[in-house]
């Protein structure tokens, strides 16, 4: 029998001081002739093991549970297999050689192993023709990890794992394990505290209110979308977007709650192609907790919520929406994430994957901890998560959540409460170089991807190149454009006049990044009302009003988003626990609301002037912005193929003969109202214009400008 000298504590020899529990368990050359098979099986009195075939018992060589069985040297890992609880039989995972190579373990430990989620986390492996699952995990302050689960029950002594070394990683490979086993870790900390967390980088989880990780096999789904792949273009240059911002678990729900993904594809693809929608973009899919979240407090970034289904049931989800045309964005959260202890938080005992100073690692907004995006695992821990949602779920999009909170080290937090940077500024240059870094790979892995930044600052070169100092994003919201035109609107329309300059100013700068103008859900939460009842006036007025401010925002460059309800014209605010109001529609002016935004979508997707020229100034010119005493704008919108004329009027006032300065036109023709009766309008359109001249150049043209309406011209010029 080999000296069992320095292992005379057992348990603890086992399961805390060793980091290597493979050099003492498993199967080790004795001499030339014999072998040696170690187990542990604390408080076992018997273990049987089948070699070759031979059943054969073990023996009890320390009172912790530590068995041994001579066999001859020409027994190799195959050779044996081990009876656990229940009777179960199979291959000894002490057996097995590191499954993790030391190339993996350099290019974490450097920031740039972009397929981090092919090497960690629990993933299926075959090892030397023994399938089983590989599982491993980063926790490099941890005295000890070991793996429980239903397989060991839950008993932190029987599995522990192999410390691959200064990388920090940690690894065993459990032979015959399969998908849906329920797993944690059990890390103890350099203080001796045991803390059970679940796996940072699973691709499932339990539905909450448990946390139990779940191995999930993500590379078998069947693809049905190479040929949207292949025509795809580059989302956001010449192409129209009309984004559907979605929380899944409240568009539509069942009488049990929530609806799986696959059922919810059809539905909403369905939906998406009647409405005229280009793409959906998802509040995060991610796991979370706490349903109020939204999905924005993160514990599972690579976990497929397990509300609506299983990691398969979100990739048909995606191809399903794919092969009807329609794209995919997630909302991504890279910000922050929470502090539940089963999570990332405090995950080996230290500030591992958050900022250990609270002035930089505490978010006092969202009392959550902030990453460490200075820490190169972190950071790649981050991106080799934003690339698994392109490469194993096809997503077209990521859209980048609270940029600002990101890019500045003072973001809601008073004077003392933070951390200027090296050069005594607010910027916070790791964030900064992350963004980049991620914009960077990203892009260069997938061309295709459509990266947007929800900033909300005046932030420089957010949308630029990398090359020209940028941090490279496709999109940025328009924070700016919003905030400005729901003031406008929600200020009665006879003071509309004094507040003109909100609707003009944002051309100044709309083209100095490629933005997205958006009607999210931030502003109907939280009291904040929802659009139809931010809208001042009677019933009428306030649905030409929001006839009006989507009209307005399809005409105005950049490329658009409206949240789910806003096309009812839902009265109440949104609420993450209850469907969408769809029972509205069997009213006529929430019907009329719908039929709007459905005729306008098409529309505008049927107009290139509309959305070729999103981010060049060439594609707007403005015709008249001055008359702030009607409260009426009017503008061209250019495109290579054709020219529209867009007229707002922002009051409730009825111009019969209303004068547009617009020179040298040959013809002229309406081709969109808003005040069609079919929306619940009041019916004034343009059969005809009034033009100066028949046929010869003139310095404009007389038109019957309805009730806050929009009124849309196709128009040829000499």
């Amino acid at each position: 029998m080999l000296e069992l000298s320095p292992f005379q504590d057992g348990i603890n020899a086992v399961q805390s001081n060793i980091h290597n529990p493979h050099g003492l368990l498993g199967i080790h050359s004795l001499n030339e002739k014999s072998k040696v098979i170690r187990l542990w099986r604390p408080q076992a009195t018997s273990i049987y093991l089948e070699v070759k075939g031979e059943i054969l018992q073990s023996t009890l060589v320390h009172k912790d549970g530590i068995f041994e069985l001579r066999v001859p040297s020409s027994i190799g890992p195959k050779d044996y297999k081990v009876y656990h609880h229940g009777g179960l039989l199979s291959f000894d995972p002490y057996a097995f050689s590191p499954t993790i190579g030391d190339l993996d373990a350099y290019l974490f430990s450097q920031g740039v192993h972009y397929k981090l989620y092919d090497i960690l986390g629990a993933r299926l492996h075959t090892e030397n023709g023994v399938q089983g699952v590989r599982f491993s995990l980063w926790a490099p302050s941890a005295r000890s990890v070991s793996l429980i689960g239903d397989f060991n029950h839950w008993d932190g002594r029987v599995n522990p794992m192999r410390s691959l070394g200064g990388c920090g990683l940690w690894e065993i490979f459990i032979p015959g394990l399969a998908v849906g086993e329920k797993y944690k870790f059990e890390i103890v900390t350099s203080e001796g505290t045991i803390k059970v967390k679940s796996d940072p980088m699973a691709y499932y989880s339990e539905l909450r209110p448990n946390t139990a990780s779940i191995v999930a096999d993500v590379d078998t789904y069947q693809w049905n979308d190479t040929q949207w792949r292949l025509k795809k273009q580059h989302s956001n240059i010449e192409t129209p977007v009309l984004i559907y911002e979605v929380h899944l678990s409240s568009w539509k729900r069942s009488e049990h709650g929530f609806i799986n993904f696959r059922q919810l594809a059809h539905e909403l693809a369905e939906y998406c192609r009647y409405m005229g929608f280009t793409h959906v973009e998802l509040l995060p899919i991610s796991e979370h907790p706490l349903d109020e979240s939204w999905g924005y407090q993160i514990t599972g970034p690579f976990a497929i919520t397990s509300r609506h289904g299983n990691p398969s049931d979100f990739q048909y989800f995606v191809d399903y929406m794919h092969q009807n045309q329609i794209g995919v964005i997630v909302d991504w959260v890279a910000a922050h994430f929470p502090v539940d202890d089963f999570s990332l938080a405090q995950f080996d005992g230290t500030c591992l994957y958050e900022h250990q100073d609270p002035k930089q690692g505490f978010h006092p907004h969202w009392n959550t901890y902030i990453y460490n995006y200075g820490r190169k695992e972190v950071s790649n821990f981050l991106i080799a998560n934003a690339l698994f949602w392109f490469d194993k779920m096809h997503v077209d999009g990521l859209r980048v959540d609270a940029v600002a909170s990101m890019l500045y080290l003072d973001y809601g937090r008073e004077d003392g409460q933070w951390i200027p940077n090296k050069y005594g500024g607010k910027e916070n240059l790791e964030a900064v170089e992350f963004l980049k870094h991620l914009n960077s790979i990203v892009h260069e892995q997938f061309p295709k991807a459509l990266m947007i930044a929800e900033e909300s600052t005046s932030y420089p070169g957010v949308t630029h190149s990398l090359e020209s100092g940028g941090l490279g994003f496709d999109m940025k919201w328009n924070m700016g454009w919003m905030n400005d035109t729901l003031s406008y609107f929600k200020t009665d329309p006879f003071f509309r006049r004094y507040h003109h300059n909100q609707l003009t100013f944002g051309l100044l700068y709309a083209f100095s990044e490629k933005f997205a103008l958006v009607l999210s859900h931030d502003e109907v939460v939280h009291g904040k009302a929802s659009l139809l009842s931010k809208m001042p006036g009677d019933t009428w007025q306030k649905f030409a009003n929001l006839r009006l401010i989507y009209s307005y925002m399809l005409c105005q460059p950049g490329k658009k988003l409206i949240f789910m309800g806003a096309e009812l014209g839902q009265w109440t605010e949104w609420s993450c626990k209850e469907e969408l109001p769809w029972y509205l529609l069997d009213f006529p002016y929430h019907k009329g609301i719908q039929n709007l935004v459905r005729d306008i979508n098409h529309f505008y997707q049927n107009n290139s002037s509309l959305w070729s020229r999103d981010f060049d100034s060439r594609g707007f010119e403005w015709v008249e912005f001055s008359d702030r005493v009607n409260s009426v704008v009017s503008y061209l919108r250019k495109s290579d193929q054709e020219i529209v004329l867009c007229v707002h009027n922002f009051t409730p006032s009825y111009f019969s003969e209303y004068f547009i300065p617009l020179k040298n036109i040959e013809s002229i023709e309406e081709v969109f109202n808003t005040d069609r009766e079919e929306y619940e309008g009041s019916g004034k359109i343009n059969t005809f214009v009034n033009l100066c001249y028949e046929g010869y150049s003139c310095v404009g043209f007389t038109m019957q400008l309805p009730p806050l309406a929009t009124a849309i011209f196709k128009v040829n010029f000499l």
